[in-house]
């Protein structure tokens, strides 16, 4: 009996040492809606990396240490290699258009499909929205990121 014990000891152990880790990726849309489809909509994606503790600092009772202070500057952050695929605006001259609302889940789509074909499994989507809010506010976007994430080679 102790050595079934055993045995199921060690096997949890070697199964714990083989945990299981993953990478993630953001893909994120936007989408004008903009009236008279004077908008930009877009897929954005990149596969450079950027660590977010270079652009971290430390900050205690509201003031920063000076050891710890932030000095990266902004334009290190700037991904310069990204994948940008044109999408269509949801308005035209004549209002929305649903032809282009479904042309854009057609690309989008496509986007995802080949994700999952490279690996890639759908972790998380969220999405939110900018919209017209009253006079003299004639545009907005909707985004949505959609989180994927693979396990690491």
């Amino acid at each position: 009996m102790k050595k079934i014990y055993l045995i199921i000891a060690v096997l949890a152990c070697v199964f714990t040492s083989e945990a299981q880790t993953y990478e993630y990726k953001v893909i994120t849309s936007v989408e004008s809606i903009i009236s008279s489809g004077l908008g930009r909509s877009r897929i954005i994606s990149t596969d450079e990396n950027r660590n977010y503790k270079d652009y971290t600092s430390e900050r205690t009772d509201g003031k920063t240490t000076k050891d710890k202070r932030n000095k990266s500057d902004r334009s290190d952050i700037r991904v310069k290699n990204f994948e940008e695929t044109k999408l269509l605006n949801f308005f035209n001259l004549g209002g929305i258009r649903f032809q282009n609302i479904a042309a854009n889940d057609a690309v989008i789509s496509s986007k995802i499909n080949t994700m999952i074909e490279e690996g890639w499994d759908v972790a998380f989507v969220t999405s939110a929205v900018e919209s017209y809010a009253g006079k003299g506010d004639n545009g907005g976007i909707f985004i949505t990121r959609y989180i994927f994430k693979r396990l690491k080679q």
